[in-house]
């Protein structure tokens, strides 16, 4: 391995004053969750709102006079695009970043706050690549990796020496995997303080590509996902020796509980996660018995979340958890049905969301409508007895589906 418990310690140095030593903090509302002992490293209180200060300052800072004059450039799906611009404009280093099309709005707008030149490309950070090293070939930028140089990955390993400074004896560490940056840091760092503490890494379903490196598998990878953070194609050259050596197993982790991880958060910890950030949760949640009755340590990495995002995330957690539910009645068209449904739905304890009323549907009578209700109820339960009571009355309620899809 190439960056030593050294490297790291001389990076926590740099960073004194410089970037924030985030809270870590006990979760018992997240404990309860995952029957795990939860405590959180709020990275998302660091100024870009991400773990990403660190290891820009220490890159950027080791820069000779020469190479600052050049400017730097990065490529980056959103937060290591706003740590590089943020420090570089407090150093007076001109900054390029290369981001993908798809890259959220609010990342975008948020890098262009710091005085970067952005520069939209491709689907991926794999398709950034080429528009990279064209730009580098005609400026003569230095190149800021995301994850795979020396510099970043010390600078992201004094999140653990934190962490252990906070909470000695714990058993776990759980951490989101993109190139692998994160990880390799932190692994070398908690293993060098704590030699048995154990490191699992997260991959998104969509792209398991440490996973695929180390165990020789050949799953596909790529498709949309909510942690666009760690969706990358092409983990790190530097990275993987130490992940292959210090972390003990990966868990891929799929959409549904990526959402409800970032629910989780903003809901029980009042606290905002983007879906990488929110990556260690979700690996809690789907695989539980990986860390029931042990001391588990999470670093939310990221808090660059869209808004439009997290509020559709909500409403579909609140859809799964039969807090808001939609149903189909068939009823007689006449003068007051429409009043006497609202009624019962009131006396039932029933929040009406929304109404449509249809008169042309085949499958009901002539003299019949068909309408399509959704409430907003107290649980499963409640749901149920609404339904039951929708019967009684003659309606014939029909469950529809979930608008967001379960």
């Amino acid at each position: 391995m190439t960056i030593t418990l050294a490297d790291v310690e001389r990076a926590r140095r740099m960073l004194a004053g410089v970037a924030l030593r985030t809270p870590m903090l006990a979760a018992p509302k997240l404990s309860g969750l995952t029957g795990a002992e939860v405590f959180v490293k709020y990275e998302n209180l660091q100024v870009t709102n991400s773990f990403k200060d660190r290891g820009a300052f220490v890159k950027l800072s080791a820069l000779s006079e020469e190479e600052r004059r050049r400017g730097v450039i990065a490529m980056s799906a959103g937060n290591h695009a706003q740590a590089v611009a943020y420090h570089a404009r407090r150093l007076g280093i001109p900054a390029t970043i290369v981001m993908p099309i798809t890259t959220p709005f609010v990342k975008i707008k948020a890098t262009e706050a710091f005085g970067a030149e952005i520069v939209l490309e491709g689907e991926t950070l794999a398709e950034c690549q080429n528009r990279v090293d064209a730009i580098i070939a005609e400026r003569q930028c230095v190149l800021v990796h995301p994850y795979d140089d020396p510099a970043i990955i010390a600078g992201q390993g004094t999140i653990a020496l934190e962490m252990l400074d906070e909470i000695g004896d714990l058993d776990v560490l759980v951490i989101p995997i993109g190139g692998g940056g994160l990880i390799a840091g932190n692994a070398i760092a908690a293993r060098g303080v704590r030699p048995i503490i154990e490191i699992v890494g997260v991959e998104a379903k969509f792209y398991p590509c440490m996973r695929n490196v180390l165990t020789g598998a050949n799953d596909p990878v790529g498709g949309s996902t909510l942690a666009e953070g760690i969706a990358v194609k092409n983990v790190g050259v530097l990275t993987v020796p130490v992940v292959r050596e210090l972390v003990k197993n990966i868990v891929l982790v799929d959409e549904a509980h990526l959402e409800r991880a970032v629910n989780a958060y903003l809901t029980l910890q009042k606290t905002m996660a983007e879906g990488a950030g929110a990556a260690g949760l979700a690996a809690m949640l789907a695989a539980p018995e990986l860390f029931r009755g042990r001391k588990v340590g999470l670093i939310l990495c990221g808090g660059n979340i869209d808004p439009r995002i997290l509020a559709s995330i909500m409403v579909r957690e609140l859809e799964r958890d039969d807090r808001i539910v939609s149903f189909r009645l068939t009823i007689m068209d006449r003068p007051g049905e429409l009043g006497a449904i609202a009624s019962l739905l009131g006396e039932l304890g029933a929040n009406i969301l929304e109404v449509d009323h249809r008169r042309l549907f085949l499958d009901v009578p002539a003299k019949g409508a068909s309408l399509d209700v959704t409430v907003e109820t107290r649980d499963h339960a409640h749901a149920e007895a609404i339904m039951r009571a929708l019967a009684r009355g003659g309606y014939r309620p029909a469950r529809l589906a979930a608008r967001a899809s379960n």
